[in-house]
């Protein structure tokens, strides 16, 4: 048994060092002079440490890269506030009452998540560009939602569904309201979901490339993921500038996810109750 143990933190130690090797190698190069990135000599810890790289991102064609990160900010914000406001009374909605077409609601969300969300670009486009909203925040947080909402829906609805009717019931003869029921008892049970489905949105938003870039044109109005290309063109690719911009652009998402992992521990869930 323990022999059998060895190996499977053999086994398991490999994998990790595999997952974690590429993020390594990635911060390190954002430390690295440009002549030793670009030089024949294979080196995986930087003779010099230097801030050039990141310094340079951020001071590059009038700070344009300030631009692109407010632009992810506010558009991954606005998907997550507006994506948690609609899943989470949707969500509500189909776990506590009975209505028609309650079930066909159901699987239709269930029916969304068996397919790509590449494929939603051609009738997302359509749709936007008939309203108008090509090349505008709205447009691009609008089809996000439709990628989001979905899944946030589904999980929220099973959150809800083990929260016991009972306290409900008791809230409602003590003379709380529905809408006071939702706010003051069901949420905060919930704050687990609510973290698993603020993290997706915001973290499926930040990280997105397809639908920023076919949906906004202007340079100004590009996200992080999108302005990345920038530094790649048809004769060269700025390695240093990109490894130190892909440092800067996983920072808000780890913060995100520390935050996120207290609330989603049912050690935090249990000292709030």
């Amino acid at each position: 048994m323990r022999k059998s143990n060895k190996w499977v933190h053999i086994l398991l130690g490999t994998a990790s060092f595999i997952s974690i090797f590429p993020i390594l190698w990635l911060l390190l190069t954002s430390f690295k002079p440009v002549s030793e990135i670009y030089s024949d000599t294979f080196r995986i810890l930087p003779k010099a440490f230097t801030l050039e790289n990141y310094v340079d991102v951020l001071t590059r064609s009038g700070g344009v890269f300030w631009t692109w990160l407010l632009n992810s900010i506010m558009i991954s914000l606005l998907t997550t506030v507006i994506g948690l406001i609609l899943s989470t009374t949707a969500a509500y909605a189909i776990s506590r009452f009975r209505f028609r077409g309650r079930k066909g609601i159901t699987m239709s969300f269930l029916f969304t998540q068996m397919f790509p969300g590449i494929l939603l670009i051609i009738p997302l486009y359509l749709m936007i560009d008939q309203l108008g909203l090509l090349n505008t925040y709205l447009g691009v947080v609008l089809a996000y939602l439709a990628i989001t909402v979905p899944f946030c829906v589904m999980v929220l609805k099973n959150f809800f569904d083990t929260i016991p009717i009972e306290i409900e019931e008791a809230a409602r003869m003590d003379g709380c309201s529905q809408l006071g029921i939702f706010w003051r008892m069901v949420l905060p049970h919930s704050l687990p979901g609510l973290a698993i489905a603020a993290f997706y949105s915001f973290l499926t938003t930040w990280n997105e490339f397809i639908i920023a870039v076919t949906f906004l044109k202007s340079d100004d109005m590009y996200t992080l993921p999108v302005g990345l290309q920038q530094f790649v063109n048809q004769f060269n690719t700025q390695y240093h500038l990109m490894a130190a911009a892909a440092i800067i652009i996983t920072v808000p998402t780890l913060l995100l996810f520390f935050f996120a992992q207290r609330l989603m521990s049912n050690r935090y869930f249990y000292k709030k109750g």
